[in-house]
Parts: C-alpha cells; structure tokens; sequence
C-alpha cells in the first residue's frame, strides 16, 4: 500500500486515544502517523521484510497495550499507539499486491515476510495494488476521520496527504515505466 495510507492509519490509531486520552491526541496523531510510516524505510534494503514484522509487532503491541493498560501513563499510552500502528503496516500491506514495479499484472507471491515462520506471507489483493483506484477509498476512510477530530495543522496536513494519494494513485500506472529506468538493473522488485 501507498506510504500515506499507512501514513493515514497510523494517526487513525493515534487519534483513537481522543476517547481515553483527548490531551494527547495531537501528540498521539503525530506518533501514530510516523509510526505508521516507519517499516517502509527497508525501501532501502529488502522492502517488506527488513522493518515488516507482521507477527512479532502484534505480540510487541499487545505487550506494550497492557503496559500501557496497566499504567495509565501518556508515555506508555504513546508508545502503544507507536507499537499499534507500525505493526498495522505489515497487516495492511499482506492485504494489498505483491513486491514489484507493475503490481496490477500480480506476478509476485510475496507481500510481507513473515519472521517468526522464516517464509513470505502471499498477497491478498484485497486491494490489487499499491496506488489502485480502491486504495483511495481505504485511504479516505481512515483519513476522514483523523481529519475530524484534529485541529488546524493536524487537520489540514490530513487533508493534504489524502489529495496527495489522489493525485498520486491517479499517474499510479503511469510511473512504471519510469520506475523501470531508474532501477534498470532488471529486477522486478522494488
């Protein structure tokens, strides 16, 4: 999936500590919207395995959820939000396509590597591809409400980053070719 829907899901988990924690809310939208971004730094490395933990980063949120649980405290409360949203990312991506420059035509088998069973988890294409045309309705409907609840730059960030995914997923299938040049060592995989 596109880094600002993974952008977007971040702060929608930040955003849910306005129901058990408002004062933090804008501090929580930030965290959860970095940490949602954070796995797709292995674009460096090996994408969707270096820094995607689908299993690990459940067991680690859920450990960092009772804490936080059990504590009550901002720091704990944030730091689960930052553990919820970057082990989302991995999830969301098993749901999309595979790892490769013309995700549509679904050649690859691999969406995410799962650590824990040393094997790649198959893609779902639930969403067909990173940058199709369903992803800007998965994208609208966790940004929308983060857009709700934030105010003033938060908000409007919010809604820059959906036009951007619009604007974006509109030249999607356009940048292949282009993406192709610029890695022109042969390889398929980004």
């Amino acid at each position: 999936m596109l880094t600002s829907t993974h952008a977007l899901s971040g702060a929608a988990v930040g955003a849910l500590t306005a129901v058990i924690a408002p004062e933090l809310l804008p501090a929580a939208v930030v965290v959860g919207l970095l940490a949602g971004v954070a796995p797709d730094l292995d674009l460096l490395w090996t994408h969707r395995k270096t820094t995607h933990f689908p299993v690990y980063g459940a067991v680690a949120t859920l450990a960092v959820g009772l804490v936080a649980a059990a504590t009550g405290g901002s720091f704990a409360l944030l730091l689960a939000v930052a553990a919820a949203a970057f082990s989302l990312h991995p999830l969301m991506d098993v749901l999309c396509g595979g790892v490769e420059v013309r995700p549509w035509e679904a050649t690859s088998e691999r969406a995410v590597y799962d650590h824990a069973r040393r094997r790649w988890l198959r893609p779902r294409r639930l969403v067909r591809y990173a940058g199709a045309p369903e992803e800007l309705l998965l994208t609208a409907g966790v940004g929308l409400p983060v857009v709700v609840v934030t105010t003033d730059t938060l908000r409007q960030s919010m809604v820059v980053i959906i036009v951007v995914s619009g604007l974006f997923i509109a030249v999607r299938r356009r940048l292949a070719p282009l993406a192709e040049r610029l890695f022109a060592d042969g390889s398929k995989k980004l």
